[in-house]
């Protein structure tokens, strides 16, 4: 349990925003888990998608999705 009255405050905040960031977390991981599973170019093109949502939203790091998206078009590549 937070000691402190801040800690109190910023867990609260916290489990807020986690609940905010959950959908958008959810679509993201069940996009990329599809495209990767079934790469067809909607797939593929929807998980970019979803990745750059979640960077914009800054649910994951704009590096990340960066790396992610561009792991994700190497391997529908691959897969072709």
């Amino acid at each position: 349990m937070p000691v402190t009255s801040s800690a109190s405050k910023a867990l609260r905040r916290d489990r807020k925003r986690a609940e905010i960031n959950k959908p958008t977390r959810a679509r993201l991981y069940s996009a990329l888990r599809s495209a990767l599973e079934e790469p067809t170019s909607e797939a593929v093109s929807a998980a970019a998608s979803a990745i750059d949502r979640a960077a914009k939203h800054r649910v994951i790091h704009r590096n990340r999705a960066a790396r992610l998206v561009s792991r994700l078009m190497k391997a529908s590549k691959k897969r072709k």
